[in-house]
C-alpha cells in the first residue's frame, strides 16, 4: 500500500497539466511561450512532455508536424547543453485557445496517469542526469521527425516514447528514461516501415 506522499508524488505531472488546463481557461488563450513558462521553461523535460502531448490529440490542423518542428528544435538545444528552451518568435508567439488545451489534457491524461503509476524516484539515476540527458537530445530529435511527418497513425508510438522519457527524467527515475529510448527505437523502427511501405506503395502505383 503505498503512502500518502508516494500518491501525491505519483500524480505530479496530472496536477501540472491539470493546473495548465485552468490557467488557460482563466486567460482565454495561451502562447506557447506561456505554455512552457507555466509548466516550467527551465525545465527541458516539462517543454518535452507538453510538445509531445497534443500530437495525440485529435485536433483538425497540421498540429503533429507543428509540434514536431518545435520539439525538433528543443531536442538541438538538448544535444548543445541548453538549460533553457528557447524558440523562435514565430513558434512561441503561436496562440492556443482554452478549449484547445482542456482538449489536450483531457485526451492525454490517461496515458499520463498510466505511466505516473510506473514511476519510482531514484531507479538508475545516472540516466537522468545532465550528461545523459544530453545523449537523449539524439533519439528525441528522431522522435520529433517521425511527429512531423504526415504518417497515418504515426504519432503514438513515437509521443508515448517521449512521454515516458519526459517523466523518467522529471521524476529521475533512470529505468523510466531506458524503457523510453527502447519504446524510442520500436517507434522508429515502425515509422521507417511504415514510410518504407508506403514509398513501395507510391512506386508500385506509378510504374503501373
Amino acid at each position: 500500500m503505498k503512502s500518502e506522499t508516494e500518491e501525491q508524488r505519483a500524480g505530479i505531472t496530472s496536477a501540472k497539466l491539470e493546473a495548465l488546463a485552468e490557467t488557460a481557461t482563466r486567460a482565454g488563450t495561451l502562447s506557447l511561450g506561456e505554455l512552457l513558462d507555466a509548466m516550467g521553461r527551465t525545465s527541458i523535460a516539462f517543454a518535452i512532455l507538453i510538445l509531445s502531448l497534443p500530437a495525440l490529440t485529435p485536433i483538425p490542423g497540421p498540429f503533429g508536424m507543428f509540434f514536431g518542428t518545435c520539439l525538433a528544435i528543443v531536442s538541438l538545444q538538448i544535444i548543445a547543453g541548453y538549460r533553457r528552451i528557447w524558440l523562435p518568435h514565430a513558434l512561441a508567439d503561436r496562440r492556443l485557445s482554452a478549449s484547445v488545451v482542456t482538449l489536450v489534457v483531457r485526451h492525454t491524461a490517461p496515458l499520463v496517469r498510466r505511466v505516473e503509476a510506473l514511476l519510482q524516484r531514484g531507479r538508475l539515476r545516472a540516466l537522468t542526469g545532465h550528461r545523459a540527458q544530453t545523449l537523449l537530445g539524439v533519439p528525441v530529435f528522431l522522435l520529433a521527425v517521425a511527429i512531423a511527418l504526415p504518417i497515418p497513425f504515426g504519432n503514438f508510438l513515437p509521443v508515448g516514447a517521449l512521454v515516458v522519457i519526459a517523466m523518467g527524467l522529471m521524476e529521475k527515475d533512470g529505468l523510466a528514461t531506458l524503457l523510453g529510448i527502447v519504446l524510442a527505437a520500436i517507434a522508429l523502427g515502425t515509422s521507417g516501415g511504415l514510410i518504407w511501405g508506403a514509398a513501395s506503395v507510391l512506386g508500385w502505383a506509378i510504374a503501373s
